[in-house]
């Protein structure tokens, strides 16, 4: 047989091969124009809000409903207003969370804890020649309160003596009994709308 023959032979069979098995690897430019996961389904992989139960929507509630006060025992208190004020809103909001933390340690039930609106005082002014008065500094007291309820009397001393001694320079603090009156002291008069609903209602 003819050598060249031969050859042609091979390289003949060689381009069978190559016919016969599709080349499965696309060129690198084209791997790089067309991102090929994200035609590929997931069917909910990574998907867990489903395992939560659902629930029911909220209702609104009209107005916030004040909850009973207690009263006194013999080996407990009622209910007790602790209030902390001050100038400086960052020392009056810590002392009330440690105060909170401390009842929380020590067992004590806090009913609520809640913010008093801040109230504004302009202090005037006036000048050494003339009867003008001027502005001089605008203070803001803000107020936290903490409202215990059937605080035992055997603790009562414990805490009033920790809370005392960690009191910082410059907050005031004042244990109360806690009265109908506090509770509408928490929410800020509107004169205005009180005035159009008394129209109304003649």
């Amino acid at each position: 047989m003819n050598p060249v023959f031969r050859k042609l032979q091979a390289v003949n069979q060689v381009l069978t091969l190559c016919r016969a098995t599709p080349c499965i690897q696309r060129p690198v430019w084209d791997s790089v124009d067309k991102r090929q996961y994200k035609s590929m389904p997931t069917h909910g992989i990574g998907r867990w809000r489903h395992f939560i139960p659902r629930e029911p929507p909220k209702k609104k509630k009209d107005k916030h409903q004040m909850k009973p006060i207690l009263a006194a025992t013999d080996t407990a208190y009622g209910s007790l207003s602790v209030r902390v004020s001050g100038h400086d809103m960052t020392l009056v909001e810590h002392y009330s969370q440690y105060i909170h933390n401390l009842c929380n340690r020590l067992g004590i039930k806090v009913a609520e804890s809640y913010a008093l609106p801040t109230k504004t005082t302009e202090v005037m002014l006036m000048q050494e020649q003339g009867t003008k008065m001027f502005v001089e500094a605008v203070l803001k007291t803000h107020q936290r309160v903490v409202q215990l309820s059937s605080l035992d009397a055997t603790l009562c001393p414990l805490f009033m003596g920790v809370v005392l001694k960690n009191q910082p320079e410059g907050v005031r603090l004042s244990v109360k009994e806690h009265t109908e009156a506090d509770f509408h002291s928490r929410f800020k008069g509107r004169p205005e709308l009180e005035g159009l609903m008394a129209q109304i209602n003649q």
